[in-house]
């Protein structure tokens, strides 16, 4: 099989996960160098469970060490570690993807997403921590313009929605850096432009704009996403609580501003 089938034959395979694997700038199409490195990147796609994914992953880029898919596969691990809740190894491995790929957005984005969510208000590196995920942030909302499609075959229109996907992501991030140095002024603009963005909003961002649009006073909009967020049928239990007592807290604070 020659290099171009496999090429094809791979970009044929992931078509439904490019969206989601290929988030860089750099305008460098991978492929594979024979058929045995790409029975294993397709195995690392075919995989059908975070720990399956690492594995193939891991055995990707210990057989084939000069592979061009290299950060694809450190990209694909930091996810799947994502997924498991391990932030420590997903930030590991989003590093190792930037060492790999330094405009591999995506990865910047899940390190300061990961920076921020984890950084408390009294830790003694908060100010590295917050100022690396915000850099982090920003680095990838300059890339994000010009990354092209991973796949010709994604629509214009999709890839274009994905991209401001991406870029709701960076500006979550922003939001969550904010919130916790408590310059909600800011959590609240950068979290609306997440909310606004995102073609499929997550109620978890819609309680914590809410949250800031609290402290800023603005409790008709955050009364709105906090139904908003209440209606979504895929919320989790413990968002719709949380919702229902931020609900609570938004109507007391306006019966006491009357």
């Amino acid at each position: 099989m020659t290099r171009s089938i496999i090429t094809k034959a791979i970009l044929a395979l992931t078509i439904s996960l490019s969206l989601l694997l290929a988030q860089t700038a750099n305008p460098k199409a991978p492929a594979p160098k024979g058929q045995k490195e790409a029975d294993a990147i397709m195995a690392m796609f075919q995989a059908q469970d975070p720990d399956a994914r690492i594995a193939a992953a891991n055995n990707l880029i210990t057989k084939f060490s000069e592979t061009e898919y290299k950060a694809t596969a450190l990209y694909i691990a930091a996810f799947s570690y994502q997924q498991k809740n391990d932030m420590e190894n997903m930030v590991v491995f989003a590093e190792k993807c930037l060492e790999a790929d330094p405009k591999f957005f995506g990865a910047q984005i899940m390190i300061a997403t990961g920076l921020a969510s984890r950084t408390k208000e009294f830790d003694l590196d908060k100010e590295e921590k917050l100022g690396r995920a915000e850099k982090l942030a920003k680095a990838a909302l300059e890339l994000i313009p010009t990354a092209t499609k991973p796949n010709p075959q994604i629509p214009d229109d999709q890839w274009a929605s994905a991209k401001k996907d991406f870029a709701a992501q960076a500006h979550e991030a922003l939001g969550l850096s904010a919130l916790v140095r408590k310059k909600y002024d800011v959590c609240s603009d950068e979290f609306k432009f997440s909310v606004d963005n995102a073609s499929t909003p997550d109620p978890a961002v819609m309680l914590r704009l809410a949250s800031c649009q609290i402290k800023v006073n603005k409790l008709d909009e955050a009364l709105a996403n906090v139904d908003k967020a209440l209606a979504d049928p895929n919320a989790h239990p413990q968002v719709k609580s949380a919702a229902t007592q931020l609900k609570m807290d938004i109507n007391k604070a306006k019966a006491a501003a009357k």
